[in-house]
């Protein structure tokens, strides 16, 4: 039995939030940056401006994170996949403007042509646990070569001073991370790594200090605190950037500008290699926007080999 595992899976492209919590794609469907000619793209873009409820955004994005085999799947087949009962796959479908779930796969044959993806062949459950996280990266890569929202996230996190970094429960080591190597180029981060009533102060007291930005990291499970947290950073008026497993996922009401990493639900326990390469690259936007980044990280050098820190 999976421990520390919801539902959220991966999606496609960035998104930030429209007014009534549906993801918006950045780029729409006609760019030229090559993300949107992606069947994950194409695919999520049919679901955009549409108000799904929970059950149907679990579909959506199962659906996204299968996109080349969803033309081939029976409404049986795509209500296991998803967790969901076969009539709420119906209903999906009505809810996008479709007739029945088969005028929906018609359509999806033709805007996401594809050929199911080959069997795992002669793998061990271990192997293709990293064969799904490969998967994921070559996904990350799609949505990354429009660069465009990271670089947005970069300025935005950059900009803020202090910048908090919130992460809780199984996103929290990835918090750290960021966290970590963000404060050797950046003047003021603050780690929120531990929930409790103090969370709501340790906000405050980073929007007292000048905080105009808050970056998240959300995982599943999705704790309840996390999605609190960030309903008390919007209101508090910090702008969100969060990195989740799905744009579809339960903290996209409240972001601003959401960064979706899928993880691998292949082993007991998610792995999450694809939302820890997109902090890094987070981090790289953020040094892009920080003038004295280079500086910063000499200087550090210089007072490591003085220390004697490392042993290389």
């Amino acid at each position: 039995m999976s421990v520390e595992r919801g539902t959220d899976t991966g999606t496609g492209a960035a998104a930030a939030t429209s007014g009534h919590g549906s993801p918006v794609a950045y780029g729409g469907t006609g760019g030229a940056s090559g993300v949107t000619d992606s069947p994950a793209a194409r695919l999520q873009a049919l679901f955009e401006g549409h108000r799904l409820t929970p059950t149907q955004r679990r579909i959506a994005h199962s659906m996204v994170r299968r996109a080349a085999d969803v033309p081939f799947l029976s409404s049986v087949e795509l209500a296991e996949l998803a967790g969901v009962s076969q009539p709420s796959v119906t209903r999906f479908a009505v809810a996008l403007g479709f007739d029945g779930y088969p005028a929906l796969r018609k359509h999806l044959r033709e805007v996401v042509p594809a050929e199911p993806a080959a069997e795992a062949g002669s793998y061990n459950e271990y192997q293709q646990a990293v064969e799904a996280e490969i998967d994921n990266l070559r996904h990350l890569a799609e949505v990354l070569a429009d660069p465009r929202p990271v670089r947005k996230a970069g300025r935005m996190l950059a900009a803020s001073r202090p910048l908090p970094v919130l992460g809780l429960r199984a996103a929290a080591s990835q918090a750290y991370g960021f966290a970590y190597f963000a404060a050797k180029v950046h003047p003021d981060v603050r780690l929120l790594h531990e929930g409790g009533s103090m969370i709501h102060d340790r906000i405050d007291a980073a929007v007292r200090a000048g905080a105009t930005a808050l970056l998240c990291f959300a995982l599943p499970r999705h704790p309840r605190e996390v999605v609190d947290t960030l309903a008390y950073a919007k209101e508090a008026g910090l702008s969100v950037v969060t990195v989740a497993d799905s744009a579809f996922a339960p903290v996209a009401k409240y972001s601003d500008l959401l960064l979706p990493a899928a993880v691998g639900t292949g082993l007991a326990f998610d792995t999450a290699c694809a939302p820890m390469l997109l902090g890094r690259v987070l981090l790289e936007a953020l040094c892009d926007d920080l003038p004295q980044a280079q500086a910063r990280l000499e200087e550090f050098d210089a007072k490591a080999a003085t220390r004697g820190l490392f042993v290389e």
